[in-house]
């Protein structure tokens, strides 16, 4: 029998529809009320403020390591606006951007940053997972979520974001795989900021585009360009609604580029050249949002300051609220277990006592500390 190239029924795509000088392709342009191009335009430039005041106090040693956002704005906020408050959100963790608008108080985001668990407590309502630093393991939490919502018939869907990075770990491709096998409303977004810590997209895959992995396992994917916010709306909403009305998983690729630090632990001048990162400030899209929004009359620079007043100041409130929070002595042992174990229970009886502090918790008869060992060496 000849050779012959087998035909996929999948496919990618790629979209852009702002460019670096803030022209719009009008055929792509989507339909934003312009009270939405507002909202929209805050919430990225409350992130961007945000992001700036959190690499300051990690500087002065008020939060621990702080991995930054800065250019990569859009790319979380575009699928948020798109996003239902009933749809599942699986950020990794630099989608801040996505986070706010999607409620998230910021200083539950410092406190977060700040070691202190009580960050990683949803806002009542929202179906939101916390940041999570562990390369890609969001991604099987979320093909297990959008399975669930897909068995519970509650026509909502689940976003989960992961870095370039992220792709090359196993827990990518296994999540990818069940969700595609098992035809769940899934969207995963891959934040293609050029780098994985020091190592360069260029060295982590021989493929042309991340996007095109999801050929692999039956699904289509499209490349967006991450530094357009509209770009990002239109994607997300083209997968989400496709997702919502039965049609299963897709794989967006967001390109970007990190402009400043992997984190606060880290030194890029190490590995990357100043010249490139001159060549991505073009892109970014703050300036590029902040044009289209101008040219439009949504926002004039009037507006624009009475912007930076109220966010500068909604930020400093945040950081005092954070800075006097009173952590409970309890915290480092909860959310672990519906139950707390009695091992974990002497442990906090022994630092109450410790502390000088009465009403510690006594350990049940439920399960000895010897049974308990044992579980552990059998497991």
């Amino acid at each position: 029998m000849p050779r012959k190239r087998i035909d996929l029924d999948n496919y990618v795509e790629s979209l852009s529809i702002l460019d670096q000088d803030g022209h719009v392709d009008a055929d792509l342009e989507p339909s934003i009320p312009d009270e939405d191009l507002r909202r929209l335009f805050k919430y990225m430039l409350l992130a961007r403020r945000y992001d700036e005041r959190m690499l300051r106090l990690q500087r002065q040693g008020r939060i621990g390591t702080y991995g930054p956002a800065l250019g990569q704005e859009a790319a979380s906020l575009g699928p948020a606006y798109v996003m239902r408050e009933d749809d599942w959100f699986i950020p990794s963790f630099r989608e801040p951007s996505a986070m706010l608008y999607r409620g998230w108080p910021i200083d539950k985001l410092i406190l977060w940053w700040g070691g202190n668990e009580v960050g990683s407590t949803p806002p009542e309502g929202l179906r939101d997972l916390p940041i999570c630093v562990p390369v890609a393991s969001q991604v099987l939490s979320a093909a297990g979520i959008a399975w669930g919502c897909k068995l519970k018939k509650e026509n909502t869907v689940a976003v989960a974001f992961v870095g370039d990075g992220g792709t090359s770990e196993g827990d990518f491709h296994e999540g990818l795989n069940c969700a595609a096998t098992f035809h769940v409303p899934l969207i995963l977004i891959v934040q293609n900021n050029q780098w994985a810590i020091s190592l360069p997209r260029t060295k982590q895959t021989a493929s042309k585009t991340l996007a095109q992995k999801a050929i692999a396992y039956g699904i289509n994917g499209i490349q967006a360009d991450g530094n357009d916010i509209l770009a990002m709306i239109v994607a997300a909403r083209e997968a989400i609604d496709k997702a919502r009305n039965g049609g299963g998983p897709t794989l967006i690729e967001a390109v970007t580029y990190r402009l400043g630090v992997h984190t606060t632990a880290d030194d890029p001048k190490k590995y990357r050249t100043a010249e490139e990162v001159e060549q991505w400030k073009p892109r970014d899209p703050l300036l590029r949002f902040w044009t289209y929004v101008k040219n439009k009359s949504v926002l004039d620079e009037k507006g624009r300051e009475v912007l930076e007043e109220e966010i500068a100041a909604e930020i400093t409130a945040a950081v005092e609220r954070a800075e006097a929070y009173e952590p409970n002595v309890t915290e480092p042992f909860e959310h672990c277990f519906a139950e707390m174990p009695n091992h974990l229970l002497a442990q906090l009886a022994e630092l109450r006592s410790y502390l000088g502090l009465s009403d510690a918790p006594e350990p049940t008869d439920k399960q000895s500390d010897t049974e308990l060992s044992s579980n552990i060496e059998t497991y």
